[in-house]
């Protein structure tokens, strides 16, 4: 597991995190930036994540029916648990929230498979505000899903931990902004 979370934490560093001055979609200053869709869209990157986070589920006991998060930063993780879990002993199903439901057809905001009353967890690339999570936590709930954890690749260390930790939803991240910027410290120093 150890030698995973190495390779992994290369690759991020590699494709994902970059030292700088960055404005954020929310307007907001950064010193660094974080793109995982380069980490989760890369062969070994999205097997690595999808193994560790399912590593999580199986060491905490978790008894989870379905992954799935908000289109677009959890599409390939949900995808890669889904296909990588049946290789486990227990499969999980997946499903995707849209950002608005659908404004023809069935007028969905859930795709994929969810059923009423199942144990879920909502994947997130980058935890930031918690805005995308909360987003996804309230359509699986709407559907009759029980939130059991909240799992995520990086977290920005910047509020949204704690924003979805007051719903009562423990929150985990493979890493932390600051474990990523030390790495990358490290690696240029």
């Amino acid at each position: 597991m150890a030698d995973n979370r190495q390779r992994l934490e290369a690759i991020l560093l590699a494709k994902s995190f970059k030292l700088g001055d960055f404005t954020l979609s929310s307007g907001k200053k950064s010193q660094y930036y974080v793109d995982c869709r380069t980490a989760t869209l890369d062969p070994e990157g999205l097997f690595l994540i999808s193994q560790m986070l399912l590593d999580y589920i199986e060491e905490n006991k978790m008894e989870i029916d379905a992954v799935g998060g908000l289109t677009l930063g959890a599409d390939p993780i949900v995808g890669g648990m889904v296909a990588l879990s049946k290789s486990r002993a227990k499969p999980v199903q997946g499903f995707i929230v849209r950002k608005e439901a659908k404004a023809h057809g069935t007028g969905k905001q859930v795709e994929g498979n969810l059923e009423y009353g199942w144990n879920v967890a909502i994947i997130e690339d980058v935890i930031t505000t918690g805005a995308s999570a909360i987003k996804a936590i309230e359509a699986a709930k709407s559907s009759g899903a029980q939130i059991k954890a909240v799992l995520a690749v990086v977290d920005r260390e910047e509020g949204g931990r704690g924003e979805i930790s007051k719903l009562g939803i423990p929150v985990h991240s493979l890493f932390t902004a600051a474990q990523l910027k030390e790495a990358a410290k490290r690696k240029s120093g």
